[in-house]
C-alpha cells in the first residue's frame, strides 16, 4: 500500500483538506480545522495546492494532477461524466444518467455525485437540479453558489439557491 500524505491550506471557502500518494491526489474536501500535515510532501501534492490557488484566484478553469478515488464502478463512471462538465457550465442529474444511457438513473447520479472525494477538481458542484435550482453539496449551499459565481455560470441556466 502507498503512503499517504496530507496536506492543508487556506482557500477563499476555509480550509481545504488534500491527501494523496506520491502519484495521485486521492481526496480534497473542505474541513473545519487543520490537522497535521506531512512532513515532506510529494511533488503531486505541491502542485495540487497551486493548480487550487489559481482556481480560487480566476486563473485556472482546467486541472492536469491525477486523480484516482476510491469508490464503486456506478460511481466511477459519474465521476467520469463530471470531469467533463466543463468550467463555467452546469448539467442536470438528468443530464447525466442520460448521457449514461439510463434516463431513470437520476437519483443514483444524485447519491455518487453526493459521494465525490475529490471537490472542485472532480467538479460535483457543477451539478443542479432540474429546474436550475441548486441541490446539495457536501461542502454547503453557500460554497456551491461561490464555485457557480467564480465560474461565471456561462451555460446561462442560471442556477441559484432560491
Amino acid at each position: 500500500m502507498k503512503k499517504r500524505f496530507t496536506t492543508y491550506f487556506q482557500s477563499p471557502l476555509g480550509i481545504v483538506e488534500i491527501t494523496g500518494t506520491d502519484t495521485h491526489i486521492a481526496s480534497v474536501n473542505f474541513v473545519i480545522d487543520e490537522g497535521e500535515s506531512s512532513e515532506s510532501l510529494p511533488e503531486i501534492m505541491v502542485q495540487c495546492q497551486k493548480e487550487l490557488k489559481e482556481y480560487f484566484a480566476g486563473e485556472r478553469k482546467e486541472f492536469s494532477i491525477k486523480t484516482k478515488a476510491e469508490g464503486t464502478d456506478f460511481q466511477k463512471t459519474v465521476w467520469k461524466q463530471l470531469i467533463a462538465i466543463k468550467y463555467g457550465e452546469t448539467k442536470s442529474y438528468g443530464d447525466i444518467a442520460k448521457q449514461m444511457k439510463d434516463i431513470n438513473a437520476s437519483r443514483a447520479v444524485g447519491h455518487a455525485n453526493g459521494k465525490n472525494p475529490i471537490a472542485i477538481i472532480v467538479p460535483c458542484h457543477r451539478v443542479i437540479g432540474e429546474s436550475g435550482k441548486l441541490t446539495g453539496y457536501a461542502g454547503g449551499m453557500w460554497r456551491k453558489q461561490w464555485l457557480l459565481d467564480l465560474e461565471g455560470n456561462i451555460s446561462g441556466r442560471n442556477p441559484t439557491l432560491f
